[in-house]
């Protein structure tokens, strides 16, 4: 996000894909140790699944919440700054984000909202942050609190022309985590999602929705 905001019109769409690709993927190697577990109680095969098939209703979801607020036709890629974007949001951008929305601010906020429960506001947000770690939050838990504030965190990290589809996708890829109780699912469908609009805006032109 760094990248985007201050290297935009100062570097190349290229060279910042590949400063992004290159630091994200480092930094998730070097923390991988400290992140909960991806998958859960339930089966590999069936949350991936589960996952190419959320992937593609996202798919459907996003762009039909997203076409009444853009222009479909927009200016189309280079080669070289697609194909980076692409590997970026097919295999990077899913984990880094359903690791950080699903895997810690909703698990968070989950915990948040057991304690504020039984100890108040804001000794419970100290609890939360303090002495409860996410990793104690069990698969698939949720809360509606929870789910609120991970799809607003969600939300604010996308454009505000995409905030309906970024909302009803958070809700999406929420409900995949309560039913599939892992982030593997979650990662799985939100690659499938990014591969299937790349593909779809390289081959219609709209590259509107990219």
């Amino acid at each position: 996000m760094g990248i985007a905001a201050f290297g935009q019109d100062r570097i190349p769409d290229e060279i910042g894909y590949v400063l992004k690709i290159i630091i994200v993927s480092l930094a998730l190697v070097w923390a991988w140790k400290w992140y909960t577990p991806i998958t859960g109680p339930r089966s590999i095969r069936g949350s991936v699944v589960s996952g190419v098939l959320a992937g593609l209703l996202g798919l459907l979801v996003w762009c039909l919440l997203l076409a009444p607020f853009i222009d479909p036709s927009g200016e189309p890629w280079s080669v070289t700054g697609f194909a980076l974007r692409l590997l970026s949001a097919s295999l990077i951008v899913p984990v880094f984000e359903e690791m950080f929305i699903r895997g810690y601010i909703l698990r968070a906020a989950f915990q948040w909202d057991v304690n504020r429960k039984s100890m108040g506001a804001r000794a419970g947000l100290n609890q939360t942050l303090d002495h409860d770690s996410v990793g104690d939050v069990a698969s698939g838990a949720w809360s509606i609190m929870a789910v609120g504030i991970s799809t607003l965190a969600f939300t604010v990290g996308h454009t505000t022309p995409e905030w309906p589809a970024a909302i009803a996708y958070s809700l999406l890829m929420s409900a995949l985590w309560i039913i599939r109780k892992d982030l593997l699912s979650c990662m799985v469908a939100h690659g499938v999602t990014n591969l299937t609009l790349a593909l779809y805006v390289y081959i219609s032109g709209n590259w509107g929705f990219w």
